[in-house]
C-alpha cells in the first residue's frame, strides 16, 4: 500500500480528565500515515487525483482545537474516523502525543497509536 506521511502536526488543545487541565489546555503532536493508491497521481501530477494533505492537516487541527476529549484515545479515534470518512484513503495510522503532560515526574509525552481501515 502506498502512503502519505504527515509528521509533527502540532496544536494547543483542551483535552484531559481533570477539568482544570481541559480549561488550561496543553500541547499535542500528531503523526499520521494515510494508506492510499498513489500511482495515478504520480502519473497525472494532478492534485485532484490524490489526497490533499494540507486539507488533512487542517481537519486534524480543527478537531484537536475545536473539540474537547477526556482521553487522547478518543481524540485519536475521532481524527481517524473523520479522515476515513472525508478523504479517499484505505487506512489510517495515527500517533497522538500529549506533550509534557501535567504529572509530577518529568516526561516528554504520553501517546496512543491506532490503526484503522476503511
Amino acid at each position: 500500500m502506498d502512503k502519505i506521511i504527515l509528521k509533527g502536526i502540532r496544536f494547543h488543545g483542551h483535552h484531559g480528565v481533570p477539568e482544570a487541565e481541559r480549561h488550561v489546555g496543553g500541547h499535542y503532536e500528531i503523526d499520521a500515515t494515510l494508506g492510499c493508491p498513489l500511482a495515478n497521481p504520480g502519473k497525472t501530477d494532478a492534485l485532484a487525483d490524490t489526497v490533499d494533505y494540507a486539507e488533512v492537516v487542517t481537519r486534524i487541527v480543527e478537531i484537536g482545537t475545536q473539540q474537547s476529549f477526556q482521553l487522547i484515545e478518543a481524540l485519536a479515534e475521532k481524527i481517524a474516523t473523520v479522515i476515513l470518512e472525508q478523504f479517499a484513503v484505505n487506512e489510517v495510522h495515527l500517533i497522538v502525543k500529549k506533550l509534557h503532560p501535567p504529572i509530577e515526574q518529568p516526561i516528554d509525552y504520553f501517546a496512543v497509536e491506532i490503526f484503522r481501515n476503511a
